[in-house]
């Protein structure tokens, strides 16, 4: 991806970061709809009207979370990104390298494999989707955190600002 001279992210990067988030975070904390719903039509149930739309709403999000990431790479690719702060050492400059390029692959994938789930019957997309992607978003999100916060206050650069309010 490229970088430019800038000291922060656009204000369109920065809301989709976070209206990104955000959706992330619904999703991740309130599956029940969707665990329901799976329940139900694994035992061979019929899901009630309740359990197929609290399923859809966290269908949609997600699905709202896949269109917001392919608006983000786009974004990305068309104004950049901030230079790395030189304060980090290389082995982490390298680790967020790596990190990054996770995050932004889950946010494709789960909602891919939950799509392949929920509207194709895939169980196995289904068990990927809920199982280990999901914990791997975990492992990501808090590592993405610590992070930012080790910038903001062991190495006090701009890293957290610049994804914040700007430069």
């Amino acid at each position: 991806m490229p970088t430019d001279s800038r000291d922060a992210y656009s204000l369109p990067q920065r809301l989709l970061h976070w209206v990104m988030a955000l959706m992330i975070f619904f999703n991740l904390l309130f599956p029940d709809g969707m665990n329901a719903w799976n329940r139900t039509v694994r035992h061979g149930g019929i899901p009630s009207a309740d359990q197929i739309a609290s399923a859809n709403v966290h269908a949609y999000v997600g699905i709202g979370i896949l269109v917001l990431a392919i608006l983000r790479v786009c974004l990305r690719l068309i104004q950049g990104a901030p230079a790395e702060p030189a304060a980090e050492p290389k082995i982490f400059r390298i680790g967020a390298k790596v990190a990054h390029a996770a995050l932004y692959l889950l946010i494709f994938l789960l909602p891919l494999t939950g799509m392949m789930a929920y509207y194709l019957g895939i169980d196995f997309s289904g068990e990927l989707h809920g199982g280990i992607l999901k914990a791997i978003l975990w492992a990501l999100i808090a590592a993405h955190v610590a992070g930012a916060l080790a910038h903001q206050f062991y190495w006090k650069t701009n890293v957290l600002r610049r994804m914040t309010v700007g430069s």
